[in-house]
């Protein structure tokens, strides 16, 4: 677990560095070069425009639309870390029984630990890593969407409701709903009760609400978005047999 906690403490650093970085001051269009630009962030770009010309202008409502598609296309691995969630739920009182039979913090026993543990989670086919590849995924598109929407001058100069999307929330309300969808999900969410991972599930919000709080709304919009359909998904998951 403490693996998992590492890897999830580096994606948010990752995110931090990488969003005030990579031609930040450029203007995406067609002939962006480099594989950032051409793969991701044109891409994101252009099929944010594109959806807002179908949407009468509202990029706001494209924004929207862009992150239900992207939704969709994360499904199935959504759909895999929930199954994965829930049997390590399964597995947890016959891990724990493990843990006290090799209670012992000498290597030999703690690589004894280690192979059995291992060996359970592969007899129930459960990958103790499951919970973070949503995150592996969504962080390159969150980037992604940050320098779109940061570097698209049709993005950065249009309104949504009460926010300009190229700018923050000028009365931070945006980042506060953000962090407490973040809250909520995560809460709705199966654990496996690891203290580590608690610790960082109860970090997270917070420190995602902060970092809104700089962000362009566009982008806290699609974070916002992408909250309340994991929180509906979640709650259909939760009430049905998966």
């Amino acid at each position: 677990m403490k693996k998992r906690v590492f890897l999830v403490v580096s994606l948010l650093f990752l995110m931090a560095v990488l969003t005030g970085c990579m031609e930040y001051d450029q203007a995406i269009t067609a002939e962006s070069e480099g594989f950032w630009n051409e793969y991701i962030v044109y891409p994101l770009s252009w099929l944010i425009v594109k959806m807002a010309e179908l949407l009468g202008g509202s990029f706001g409502l494209s924004i929207i639309v862009v992150t239900l598609i992207i939704r969709l296309a994360i499904l199935p691995l959504m759909i895999k870390q929930t199954k994965s969630s829930k049997a390590m739920q399964v597995i947890q009182p016959e891990m724990k029984k493990l843990q006290e039979k090799h209670s012992s913090k000498d290597q030999k026993t703690q690589q004894k630990l280690q192979q059995e543990t291992m060996a359970l989670f592969q007899e129930h086919g459960v990958n103790p890593l499951a919970g973070c590849f949503p995150l592996i995924v969504q962080m390159p598109i969150l980037i992604g969407f940050y320098h779109a929407i940061s570097r698209t001058r049709e993005i950065a100069q249009h309104n949504f409701l009460w926010f300009d999307l190229g700018s923050p929330d000028p009365y931070y309300a945006l980042p506060i709903i953000a962090g407490i969808t973040t809250f909520i999900q995560q809460k709705m969410t199966p654990t496996v009760g690891d203290p580590a991972q608690a610790k960082i599930m109860l970090i997270m919000p917070v420190m995602f609400t902060f970092m809104f709080l700089s962000f362009p709304s566009g982008l806290v919009l699609y974070w916002l978005v992408t909250n309340v359909l994991s929180i509906g998904q979640q709650y259909y998951i939760n009430k049905h047999s998966f």
